[in-house]
């Protein structure tokens, strides 16, 4: 019966630490394990054995985080808006100086900011006033690949 309590605690103290946690981040890290806490809490209180208790743990927490997850990070994100850094990337960009890797020379002028550029295929040389467009960025330069109508 010691035991017991002792487990009715601990998931307690388990339930406040990840509600504090998820308090603190604000960011959807731990509430699933939460709701998973609560439910052992429940169980631990209705003196169901410790296996079935951590079995509901670990099941109900994945269970959420399964279900719940893309639904969150949907609602939540949406009114996200990009920086400045992730909306280049797909952007269609004018070479301003030749880019060639083996050189390493590239520029172009992007939203009014000087950029360095490398193409994404190191064979690969884009002469000045051609598109192209951005797929990623590494540091401080642009990774690209000659625009091609689609």
């Amino acid at each position: 019966m010691i035991q017991d309590a002792y487990m009715t605690v601990i998931w307690l103290v388990l339930l406040i630490l990840l509600l504090l946690v998820e308090i603190i981040t604000v960011g959807l890290t731990s509430i699933w394990a939460a709701g998973g806490a609560l439910i052992a809490l429940l169980l631990s209180v209705l003196n169901v054995p410790l296996i079935w208790q951590i079995v509901a743990f670990f099941v109900v927490t994945f269970v959420l985080l399964w279900f719940t997850r893309p639904f969150a990070v949907k609602f939540i994100n949406s009114q996200r808006e990009k920086t400045n850094y992730e909306g280049i990337i797909g952007k269609t960009i004018r070479i301003a100086e030749k880019v060639d890797n083996l050189h390493q020379t590239g520029m172009a002028v992007v939203n009014g900011q000087e950029w360095t550029v490398r193409a994404e295929d190191d064979d690969e040389i884009l002469e000045p006033e051609t598109l192209a467009k951005v797929v990623n960025i590494s540091g401080v330069k642009l990774i690209v690949k000659k625009y091609e109508e689609e």
